[in-house]
C-alpha cells in the first residue's frame, strides 16, 4: 500500500474517531460527512477476529511455522495496526467500542449480555454516508448475540449466539 493510501485510511479513521463522540448525541439521520479535498475513495476491509492473539499471524514472525498467507497479503498490501488495544477484557464491550469509537461507560454495552442501545452510531454508518457499500459477515455478539441486521450495513450475514 502506498504512503498516500495509508494516509487516506488513517485520515478516514482519525476523522471517524475524532467525531464519533459528538455523533453519539445526534440521531443516525443527522450524520454529517465532509470529504477530504484531493482524496479519492479507497477499498477498505476491516477484519475483527474474536479471541485472536495479536501475534498469531504468519507475517509477524512470532510463531514458528504459522502460515496465514491471506492475512499476510492483507498486511503487506494494506495496513496493519500494530498498537491497537481494547479498553475492556470482554468481547461485547470491546466490539461496541471498536464499532462506535466510545468507551463502555458511554456506549453502555458493559458485559456480554447488555443490549446495544438503538441510539448508537457505528462507523460503517459514516462510511455509508461517504458513499461506501458496507457489509457484515460473522457473529455480532452484542446484546444477546441475535442475528438481526444492524444499522450501517448494506449486506448482513450473521448468526445467533456463537454459531452453534
Amino acid at each position: 500500500m502506498s504512503m498516500i493510501n495509508k494516509k487516506f485510511l488513517t485520515g478516514i479513521l482519525f476523522y471517524y474517531f475524532s467525531y464519533s463522540y459528538s455523533g453519539f448525541a445526534q440521531g443516525p439521520q443527522n450524520l454529517s460527512f465532509e470529504p477530504i479535498q484531493g482524496t479519492k475513495p479507497r477499498n477498505i476491509i476491516f477484519i475483527l477476529s474474536d479471541d485472536h492473539r495479536y501475534d498469531f499471524m504468519g507475517f509477524t514472525g512470532k510463531v514458528p511455522g504459522l502460515k496465514t498467507p491471506n492475512l499476510d497479503r492483507l498486511a503487506y498490501e494494506g495496513a496493519h495496526f500494530q498498537n491497537a488495544f481494547v479498553s475492556t477484557a470482554l468481547c461485547s464491550p470491546s466490539r461496541a467500542s471498536i464499532l462506535t469509537g466510545q468507551y463502555a461507560h458511554t456506549h453502555t454495552v458493559v458485559d456480554n449480555q447488555a443490549a446495544a442501545p438503538a441510539s448508537l452510531i457505528y462507523f460503517p454508518q459514516y462510511l455509508q454516508k461517504a458513499g461506501y457499500q458496507t457489509s457484515f459477515f460473522g457473529k455480532w455478539h452484542m446484546g444477546g448475540g441475535g442475528a438481526d441486521p444492524r444499522p450501517g450495513f448494506n449486506r448482513w450475514v450473521s448468526f445467533a449466539g456463537q454459531g452453534d
